[in-house]
């Protein structure tokens, strides 16, 4: 069986000037400038009400994942005390229950050590800029 090469990129808004496609082509670039593939890109919407269960199933994404290297979420914020129910919380444990690896990147990053290691998160990096955002794809690049 053939090692997947791209890996799949999760991305949710990490503010109202940096959209979820923003967030996600600046990891993009950042991976692809290190030699990485380019990713499957799942940019998550801000539609009010709707849950992250079902945005994902509107991505396709368990059959996404599946097919993926890696999974990479990028979100505004990652924090022990109000992650279960957030995107990053669901790609984590299907990825962790598929045995696929997973990383995250975040705005601000709140998790300890111990934290990262319940969600089975391979690396977790904070970034708040397009340009913090393409560091952060390199050095993602290399763990992949």
């Amino acid at each position: 069986m053939l090692i997947p090469r791209q890996a799949l990129l999760v991305s949710d808004d990490f503010s109202s000037r940096l959209r979820a496609e923003a967030v996600a082509a600046a990891l993009a670039r950042g991976l692809c400038e290190a030699g990485a593939a380019e990713p499957d890109i799942a940019a998550l919407t801000s539609d009010g009400g709707v849950e992250v269960a079902s945005a994902l199933a509107g991505l396709r994404f368990d059959a996404r994942m599946r097919a993926a290297r890696a999974v990479i979420v990028a979100v505004a914020a990652l924090d022990p005390r109000t992650i279960a129910g957030t995107a990053a919380f669901e790609v984590a444990t299907r990825a962790r229950q598929s045995g696929v690896p997973a990383c995250a990147v975040a705005g601000e990053n709140r998790l300890g050590g111990f934290d990262a290691r319940v969600l089975d998160l391979q690396l977790v990096l904070q970034a708040r800029t397009p340009k913090a955002l393409t560091a952060a794809g390199r050095r993602l690049a290399e763990v992949l």
